[in-house]
């Protein structure tokens, strides 16, 4: 285990807000476990370990853990409480979640990453810390150690892999050859050079094409008929996107080497790659089955106004 200083229980009462809880402190998290999970809604880092997230806090529940996810905005629009509480309702989170807008318990714990998970025992001491995906067993028998510290009797955890679906579905890591993609100033990937035709792309090259205005953490379609193009090389295709301007949708067709997705569709467009934006959020546009190529994706903005954050792949 790794490290054994202090939680610093009091950053509890800094959050902005609770949601499935009413706010808790350290009087409420007294003799128990408590697995702190920090996590922003359109993360698929975050996405994929939510199955053994819900496994741990529907099993050891009733055994003295508390699973606590501090919701840490990456971008201005998940600051919004009611798009963090529907993406709580639409992914099933059931346990507590600490809205942590103002980065109050992100630094209280001097935390870094998305996602990380840190153990704390009984006595309020943090014990483990763990960033990234990964590790389950490792952490679920840490889990199960602690709580028999704290005097509860169990055994050792049997063998068991939740298995995640959709967007939560562990990564096909074989074949995961290109990083997230930034769209605005603030982090972005630098595009390939203005006029270079999409086929010209290289592997994890991508082009704007049309009329956009970037912004810190965005790029935004000004006219209809934007798109964008990258060559790619991961089984899942995923692109944080939303209307620029609320209560908008925004209609999109996407493309596989230039045909229609079909199968390889993901779950936010139908086969002919048709979707529609409605919320701020991460959509999945393709998910495709082995063998895995290098393959040119392009998304078109049928409608002015997609605002669009980052490419993630799985």
């Amino acid at each position: 285990m790794s490290g054994r200083n202090s939680m610093r229980t009091g950053s509890l009462a800094r959050a902005v807000g609770w949601l499935n809880s009413p706010e808790l402190d350290s009087a409420d998290l007294r003799e128990r476990v408590v697995l702190f999970d920090f996590w922003t809604y359109t993360c698929i880092n975050w996405r994929r370990t939510l199955p053994w997230l819900r496994s741990w806090a529907e099993r050891y529940r009733d055994q003295g853990l508390v699973v606590i996810g501090v919701h840490t905005p990456e971008f201005e629009f998940e600051k919004d409480i009611d798009n963090v509480r529907r993406a709580v309702k639409a992914q099933g989170v059931d346990y507590p979640v600490a809205i942590d807008s103002n980065y109050e318990l992100w630094d209280a714990f001097e935390n870094r990453y998305w996602p990380a998970l840190y153990l704390v025992d009984a006595q309020g001491r943090v014990r483990h810390r763990q960033f990234g995906e990964g590790d389950y067993d490792q952490i679920e028998a840490i889990i199960v150690n602690l709580l028999v510290e704290s005097g509860r009797k169990l055994a050792m955890p049997h063998d068991h892999t939740p298995m995640g679906q959709g967007a939560e579905a562990t990564a096909d890591w074989q074949n995961l050859r290109s990083p997230e993609t930034y769209l605005g100033q603030a982090r972005s990937a630098e595009p390939a050079r203005d006029g270079l035709a999409p086929a010209g792309l290289k592997l994890n090259q991508w082009v704007l094409i049309g009329s956009w205005s970037t912004r810190r953490e965005s790029t935004i379609s000004r006219r209809p008929h934007g798109s964008i193009a990258m060559r790619f090389h991961a089984r899942d295709l995923h692109l944080v996107m939303g209307p620029a301007s609320r209560d908008t949708r925004v209609r999109f067709r996407v493309s596989l080497d230039g045909e229609e997705p079909g199968e390889a569709r993901g779950v936010d467009v139908d086969a002919r790659g048709l979707g529609t934006i409605e919320q701020p959020r991460m959509y999945t546009l393709i998910r495709q089955s082995s063998p895995i190529p290098d393959r040119l994706f392009e998304i078109e903005f049928l409608d002015p106004g997609a605002e669009v954050f980052v490419f993630t792949f799985g």
